[in-house]
């Protein structure tokens, strides 16, 4: 990988690689075939560090968690990932399908009723923006309940794209022990579902957060992911958002929306703010011991 250096189990882009103008570098986000093997040796690492027996996956059906789970599968085997299906009241063709391809152990956890009872409890007149945050926390729930009777990680599936636009549901998607494609922009998923041999109809799936009837990402998000990826990758090389126009083709007033969405979303990328008040303040200047040692 040209311009990339690997240590341990992440991949740093090489910043002498990149020329502040991006013309070293095409502004779209690129998948190299080695990135599989540094998301499965992280995987094993994180799972092992942990004494776990393993991993638990919602399958929703979508193209993430199809990855994931075959990602999981490469670094764990078969019987040590389990999936599970939370519908409201059937699971979708395609996520039957991801567990028949991946050949994994699976629950089926209709949440319907769940739903229903937490929203009647909620606030008269709810939004379905709301309804569905609920039916998205209701899932992590069961994730998590599952992780802790059987002694597994919950594995989310949140990518690149959606973790920076702030599109998940802080403590419901959001709510994972680790997020394997999460360094990965959308486009890149895409790429490696390919290499990961995710069927074809789970492939062309319009990718949706499956909250609420009729939703999509990009109708919510109000770009296309192939425009968005390059937006994003721009920013995340700094350049200005004049030049990240020209090379995304777009207008400058989408860049600069965005980058609002990227700074507006802060807050669920981040543990909850705490004011600092002693020497080393957690979220702010206390470095994790376990994580000094990766």
């Amino acid at each position: 990988m040209e311009g990339v250096t690997q240590i341990y189990s992440i991949t740093i882009i090489d910043r002498r690689a990149i020329r502040r103008d991006g013309g070293t570098l095409p502004l779209s986000p690129r998948y190299e075939p080695e990135m599989t093997e540094v998301i499965t040796r992280f995987i094993a690492h994180r799972v092992e560090m942990a004494r776990s027996r393993g991993a638990v996956i919602g399958i929703s059906g979508g193209l993430d968690s199809a990855v994931v789970a075959a990602l999981c599968v490469r670094a764990l085997g078969n019987d040590n990932v389990l999936g599970m299906m939370m519908p409201e009241k059937k699971p979708a063709p395609e996520a039957v399908m991801a567990v028949e391809w991946l050949r994994i152990g699976c629950r089926i956890e209709p949440i319907g009723k769940l739903v229903k009872d937490a929203v009647d409890a909620g606030p008269i007149g709810l939004s379905k923006e709301c309804a569905g945050n609920i039916k998205a926390r209701i899932r992590m729930l069961l994730l998590y309940a599952e992780a802790n009777h059987s002694g597994r990680l919950v594995v989310g599936t949140g990518n690149k794209s959606e973790l920076l636009t702030g599109y998940f549901t802080k403590f419901g998607d959001g709510g994972a022990d680790i997020l394997p494609i999460g360094d990965l922009y959308k486009t890149q998923v895409r790429q490696l579902s390919e290499d990961l041999g995710v069927p074809a109809k789970i492939r062309n799936i319009a990718p949706s957060a499956g909250l609420y009837p009729g939703q999509t990402d990009e109708a919510e998000l109000g770009i296309a992911y192939d425009k968005l990826d390059r937006i994003l990758l721009g920013l995340e090389l700094r350049l200005e958002p004049a030049q990240i126009a020209q090379k995304a083709g777009v207008a400058v007033s989408e860049v600069e929306r965005i980058s609002g969405r990227v700074r507006a979303s802060i807050h669920k990328r981040a543990l909850p703010a705490i004011p600092k008040l002693g020497i080393r303040t957690i979220g702010l200047d206390w470095r994790e011991e376990m994580a000094a040692q990766d």
